[in-house]
């Protein structure tokens, strides 16, 4: 450009746009730098040297420093009064080198996939947990145990004792495949629940094995993989009829009871568009659905005027239900991060 080449064919051979050009030009009050990714920079005038670096590889592959991150390896100099580089520092020298490795005996942790299932019939997933009843002892809870059909959200199964373990799930487990017809071998059922030991026990993993049932976890650590579950227990707990404790086992199993009556039976189930988890269970909400879009439609030939767009409400059954759904905008930005 000094000698007189005009700025566009510059851009050109520089393979930049215009555009960059005078947009590098009006951020920068210096020299304009070249600031492609594939520039040949100059090495900052504070950065480490080749020695720097390999006595901080050195000191790093010590044996007693083996299995210590690099956080405690610059502390544990600077208490012998010797400072190489920061603790970022070392850490970037280590990844330069491929160095950055899981340190110690202790197995590395693992990023797991969460479960995603999607039923789109009765029976084909399961959602289980475990909930806290409050006695009138304080101190003391009762556990209840709840098994919820994913596609219909009906509580198949449900029971209260005393105290959780694998020995109650058993017994639930092997009630509600009773209740449900469910035949070992024949389209195994997923029973998706969180990682408690009640829910996946060595015994109850046998259990589920003999009953037809395909194990699901949640991940380790991870309160939020079993949605359908917790809002089931928000609904329960938030439920007018809930005491503020219980003076036996008797009395919660008797409230838990009534419950499962009135969630499944009389509960209009929002995500279900309006029929109760009983109807959608036995497929009966297709006939149902289909009578109120027949008197939508009556009422909106008779007052054509008062539909805003000729638009009825949606009264189509709900065809399938996700646990946990793959979010497709995730997979998309992942896949164009890729290319």
């Amino acid at each position: 450009m000094n000698a007189g080449a005009p700025e566009p064919k510059c851009a050109k051979i520089l393979d930049i746009s215009i555009r960059t050009l005078k947009r590098w030009r009006k951020s920068s009050s210096q020299k304009i730098q070249d600031k492609r990714p594939t520039a040949i920079k100059p090495k900052p005038n504070n950065s480490l040297t080749d020695h720097e670096e390999m006595e901080i590889l050195r000191v790093c592959n010590l044996p007693e420093n083996a299995s210590k991150p690099p956080a405690q390896i610059v502390v544990s100099l600077a208490d012998q009064g010797i400072y190489h580089a920061s603790e970022s520092s070392f850490y970037r020298v280590l990844k330069k080198h491929k160095q950055v490795n899981h340190r110690g005996k202790a197995r590395a942790p693992k990023a797991r996939k969460k479960a995603t299932h999607t039923a789109s019939n009765s029976n084909e997933v399961w959602v289980w947990d475990i909930t806290y009843l409050a006695s009138n002892i304080s101190g003391i809870y009762y556990k209840l145990y709840f098994i919820m059909d994913l596609f219909s959200r009906k509580i198949i199964a449900h029971e209260a004792w005393n105290e959780e373990n694998a020995e109650h799930s058993k017994t639930l487990l092997r009630r509600v495949t009773l209740n449900e017809n469910i035949i070992p071998g024949q389209s195994p059922v997923i029973l998706h629940g969180d990682n408690g030991s009640p829910l996946k026990a060595g015994t109850v993993l046998s259990t589920m094995q003999q009953l037809g049932l395909t194990p699901s976890h949640s991940r380790p650590r991870v309160s939020n993989d079993n949605p359908h579950a917790e809002a089931l227990f928000r609904t329960a707990k938030y439920h007018p009829t809930l005491p503020t404790g219980f003076n036996s086992l008797e009395e919660a199993r008797i409230w838990s009871a009534s419950f499962v009556e009135w969630y499944n039976n009389e509960h209009y189930h929002s995500a279900l568009n309006f029929v109760n988890p009983a109807q959608k269970h036995a497929g009966e909400d297709i006939q149902i659905l289909s009578e109120r879009e027949k008197l939508y439609g009556r009422a909106k030939a008779k007052n054509p005027s008062r539909w805003i767009q000729n638009k009825a409400r949606n009264w189509k059954p709900i065809e399938q239900t996700s646990l946990n759904p793959i979010d497709q905008r995730k997979v998309e930005k992942a896949e164009k991060k890729v290319a």
